[in-house]
């Protein structure tokens, strides 16, 4: 998943207005209280990011990816 993807999903799942103001405001405890915006400025990977957003704010799978996508592959480890 790049970047922009992950974007595109944040404003698809959550909206516009209320997903930035979860990347700005929203601490994610399992990045070590990093906001979305931060994890992704320390290089983690916006899949990650993604997930752990979805986990915490309980978004199931079948929503998670929005109309149109599929869960993009893991990175390698």
């Amino acid at each position: 998943m790049r970047e922009r993807e992950f974007w595109q999903l944040l404003e698809e799942v959550f909206g516009r207005v209320y997903g930035r103001s979860l990347a700005r405001d929203q601490r994610l405890t399992a990045l070590d209280a990093m906001t979305v915006i931060e994890a992704l400025d320390a290089g983690v990977e916006p899949r990650v990011v993604w997930n752990v957003l979805c986990d915490q704010m309980e978004i199931p799978d079948s929503r998670r990816w929005g109309k149109d996508h599929n869960a993009p592959p893991l990175p390698a480890a």
